[in-house]
């Protein structure tokens, strides 16, 4: 039976927010540590890149523990396992002994633990939310993730530089704390009722083809995951470590725009967010994800790469993220709908594999394809980058402004056309695949 109480979620989703604030607080103020040590950025690269291949291996293995176990007991062993790393650094840090490696190496055992607490967190929900308000819970969630993307450079900054990385660090696990102690004591999760003949006891590695089987005989969700993986790939070259450096060498090294522009696209989040909650009218979740899609890619990429001062890339941010929280609620009303509950696990954990799987590819893609490819090019003289110069203009940054003229271009394409190719699918009744 589901808990249909939405008190005990608004709970939940509330304390388990101050814990992400606490953690995105170290995360950034690691990456300024990161790159105050090394000054490359591809150490921060790397930060991110340890976080997501242990994530995604561990995903693609061990769906079936969350179905097995307790949710609960899930979420606090892993964030507990989390909490211990960040300590583990507060003493490394206050010993003088911290150094990079030691970051990289915690970074892969937060992304280990993460593999188990984000599928559980997300059967959660499923159980104590009514399905008649799982958009508005990923209207909440996407709120709740901008205004942390939002305020956690302000706190991380102010508190490293008044009392340097320990004291970021005693704050992460101040959160952990009390978001743990909540869940311990006040969150109560009903276990899913096995309805569909499933056994209880799973191997993990048996999990991985049931969440495949699953999928398959669901080939609109394997489709729907496959295609969010490629637009996720086209995400990351860009926004994740192409934007910030971009920026500065289009501003002349001004890191006020850099933040304000960071500010305005987590501020467009938050009103994504704040629309999707209160947005009452029935949608077609499909089109949600993929025209809401386009239009990220096409009004927030493009106009990012010809931009040329704050104001234009502030607008070209807004376009950008104001749409993500559709995207987001568009597949989870897909996902709950039709994945039952006691399969969620496993099912969920493939999801996060296939669809994250692209993220460290991206990345570390995107920094090489600017490096060695983007910016070399736009510092040769041909017509074709004389006719590029003219869109985007010369200088440092401006082949990492022609990356984000490819990814508008492919992504809204990519994404028109595979609405497009499931919609033809769906009214003559062919299979996917």
């Amino acid at each position: 039976m589901k808990n249909n109480n939405f008190r005990t979620f608004v709970l939940f989703w509330a304390t388990q927010s101050v814990s992400q604030m606490g953690s995105a607080m170290s995360s950034y103020a690691l990456t300024i540590w990161a790159y105050s040590m090394t000054h490359a950025a591809m150490s921060v690269s790397l930060l991110t890149f340890c976080y997501y291949v242990p994530y995604i291996v561990i995903s693609l293995f061990f769906g079936p523990v969350i179905d097995r176990h307790g949710k609960k007991q899930v979420m606090l062993l892993s964030d507990s396992t989390a909490a211990v790393c960040t300590l583990f650094a507060f003493f490394l840090w206050r010993s003088g002994g911290l150094q990079l490696r030691h970051i990289y190496i915690i970074n892969m055992v937060i992304g280990m633990m993460n593999a188990f607490q984000a599928p559980a967190e997300s059967v959660t929900i499923g159980l104590l939310v009514p399905d008649d308000k799982q958009a508005a819970v990923s209207g909440m969630d996407s709120f709740a993730g901008n205004l942390v993307t939002t305020v956690s450079p302000i706190l991380a900054v102010a508190l490293y530089e008044a009392a340097g990385l320990g004291m970021v660090f005693l704050t992460d696990f101040v959160t952990f704390l009390f978001a743990s102690s909540v869940l311990l004591l006040y969150i109560r999760i009903p276990e899913p009722v096995c309805e569909h003949g499933q056994s209880a006891e799973v191997a993990p590695f048996a999990g991985i083809g049931e969440g495949f089987r699953f999928l398959r005989r669901h080939d609109v969700l394997l489709y729907l995951i496959a295609t969010m993986a490629v637009m996720n790939f086209f995400s990351r070259l860009t926004y994740e470590n192409v934007l910030p450096p971009m920026l500065l060498a289009r501003s002349n090294g001004d890191a006020g725009a850099l933040g304000i522009v960071s500010m305005v696209l987590g501020l467009g989040g938050i009103a994504g967010g704040l629309a999707v909650i209160f947005d009452k009218r029935a949608r077609d979740p499909i089109k949600m994800v993929y025209w809401s899609a386009a239009v990220s890619f096409l009004c927030g990429d493009l106009p990012m790469g010809i931009g040329r001062n704050v104001f234009a890339w502030c607008a070209a941010g807004l376009a950008a993220s104001i749409p993500i929280p559709f995207i987001t609620a568009g597949q989870r009303v897909l996902l709950y709908r039709d994945v039952p509950a006691e399969l969620q696990g496993r099912v969920f954990s493939v999801r996060n594999a296939v669809q994250f799987g692209t993220i460290p590819i991206g990345i570390l893609a995107g920094g090489f394809l600017a490096d060695h490819v983007f910016e070399p090019l736009m510092r040769s003289d041909t017509p074709a980058v004389r006719m590029l110069q003219f869109i985007v203009g010369a200088g440092d940054g401006s082949g990492m402004a022609v990356m984000f003229l490819c990814t508008g271009t492919l992504g809204s394409a990519f994404c028109i056309l595979s609405y497009r190719r499931l919609k033809r699918s769906k009214s003559d009744g062919s299979s996917m695949t």
